[in-house]
């Protein structure tokens, strides 16, 4: 199927379909004939030879400088190939495509004045595989991701660099080895291609798609935790959780009582006077709060998301209707900076209370199993090591967690004087994803080892379920072996979703 953009109703699993996928994306009839409506706003701009910014002016603190009508379009691929300033290491394939899918929509609103082509053309590279090479800093997401989006640009016009086909060639061969045929830039179009949000929004919604597995998988690990730790239940009940009605913590209750349901683990300490955990650790009694407040978190980054990859965020914005083109503010990124801010603290949450857990079940003095996990302490080490790991990650995951959208230092001669700073609050949160993968995988290892441990008592019938599909990707841990393959083999299995499946 085709995904068709309107600029108004992208869904985030649209959004997964066709930048993970292979879902085509094309400009949808009645967003085009918006674009067209607005664009006759522009050209009649031109011919009339009033003032406007962007169309006819200098950019920023240049907005002061009237343009002539014959160079009007080299002013378009000036602007262009100006704002080309980015270093570092590229973006992602997966980070371009998403960046291509979101200015496509954006521009598909019908409010930027940009003629349809350009959408088709953004829509072709989409598909063709035309992954213009974008340097991932050099952005204060203010006037937008102007760096970011202006190398994306560049390759629309045929210029630049570009990855084809594994290749990295110039912007030129690459279109023309994909049958595109280049941009010719008219008024407000360079502009329109660059004033977005685009670059920090396609890392943020990547990031929510991924942390939301994440959360799933921490609920899954949890259980397991629970039943290898030979907790309580009784912190997951329905009424303690209504007691306090935030909805994440009610589902995350739900999930983990379905989860150990069944257990015989449970069973075997049931009776109060031989019961070894009546009120256990806040790393397992109050992970209903804990991992909720980290799932509304994301409830809130998935709704700002939503809004922000159907929003015109260019400047100025024109109004067909009324034919008026308004200056104002929409490029500004406070609002994903922000969430980008939020999501980096749920993903520190998530692996800090999940290597609390790991700690108590490989510590002899809190696990009331075999220190580190293993049948012959001393002769072997067992999963003393993996503790480590999952601690220098959360540590690493809270120095990352530190805000960005607080900063601000004033660019363009002043006139941009307060920024969001959101393209490296976002771009940090694949690494931050990552090692709260590695951690998750490390639990659900330690998790089954400590119910492995305690057989022939079984945990909850679904927490089964995960001790087993972990089981497929990394065995029993006997004899000392390397650990590093294991955790690789489940943070893999947890990067697909298979995990989070089981409470999905």
């Amino acid at each position: 199927m085709t995904i068709a953009l309107t600029g108004n109703d992208l869904t985030i699993e649209e959004f997964a379909r066709a930048v993970r996928g292979d879902e085509p994306a094309a400009l949808d009839e009645g967003a085009r004939g918006r674009m067209r409506a607005s664009r006759r706003v522009i050209e009649h701009l031109v011919e009339s030879d009033k003032t406007a910014y962007g169309v006819n002016t200098g950019f920023g603190e240049l907005a002061r400088v009237r343009i002539p009508a014959a160079d009007i379009r080299q002013l378009q691929r000036n602007l262009v190939r100006s704002h080309a300033a980015g270093v570092g290491q590229p973006l992602s394939a997966e980070e371009t495509r998403a960046m291509l899918l979101l200015r496509a929509n954006a521009l598909a609103k019908g409010l930027s004045g940009a003629r349809p082509v350009v959408v088709e053309t953004l829509c072709a590279m989409l598909e063709g595989g035309v992954l213009p090479v974008i340097p991932a800093q050099g952005s204060v997401g203010a006037s937008g991701d102007l760096a970011p989006l202006a190398h994306l640009a560049l390759v629309a016009i045929g210029e630049g660099e570009a990855v084809y086909r594994g290749e990295r060639v110039s912007g030129a061969e690459a279109m023309r080895r994909a049958g595109i045929s280049p941009l010719e830039l008219e008024a407000k179009e360079g502009l329109a291609l660059l004033n977005g949000t685009q670059g920090m929004l396609a890392l943020v919604t990547l990031g929510l798609l991924d942390a939301e597995i994440l959360a799933d998988t921490a609920d899954v690990a949890l259980a397991l935790s629970l039943d290898a730790l030979r907790g309580t239940p009784a912190a997951f009940d329905d009424r303690i959780a209504m007691a306090r009605p935030h909805p994440g913590a009610l589902r995350v209750a739900r999930n983990v009582a379905r989860m150990v349901r069944g257990s015989q683990i449970r069973e075997s300490h049931r009776d109060a006077a031989h019961d070894l955990r009546v009120q256990d650790a806040y790393s397992l009694r109050c992970a209903p709060q804990v991992h909720g407040a980290v799932r509304d978190a994301l409830s809130e980054i998935r709704r700002v998301v939503e809004i922000e990859m159907n929003s015109a965020t260019d400047n100025p914005l024109v109004f067909a209707e009324q034919g008026e083109v308004v200056s104002g503010g929409n490029f500004h990124g406070q609002p994903v900076a922000m969430a980008a801010d939020q999501m980096a603290v749920a993903l520190a949450t998530m692996a800090g209370i999940s290597e609390r857990r790991i700690d108590r079940m490989t510590n002899p003095h809190t696990s009331l199993l075999p220190a580190f996990l293993t049948e012959h302490p001393g002769l072997h080490s067992g999963f003393m090591m993996v503790q480590v790991t999952a601690a220098a990650l959360a540590s690493e995951n809270k120095a990352l967690a530190v805000p960005h959208s607080v900063d601000s230092i004033p660019t363009s001669g002043d006139q941009e004087d307060y920024v969001s700073m959101g393209m490296g609050g976002a771009r940090r949160l694949g690494r931050m994803i990552e090692n709260t993968r590695n951690v998750l995988a490390i639990e659900l290892l330690v998790a089954c080892q400590g119910i492995d441990l305690l057989a022939p008592l079984a945990p909850g019938i679904e927490a089964e379920k995960a001790r087993q599909l972990v089981r497929s990707a990394a065995e029993h841990y006997g004899p000392d072996r390397p650990h590093a393959p294991d955790i690789a083999a489940v943070a893999a299995m947890v990067r697909q979703g298979e995990i989070a499946k089981l409470v999905r």
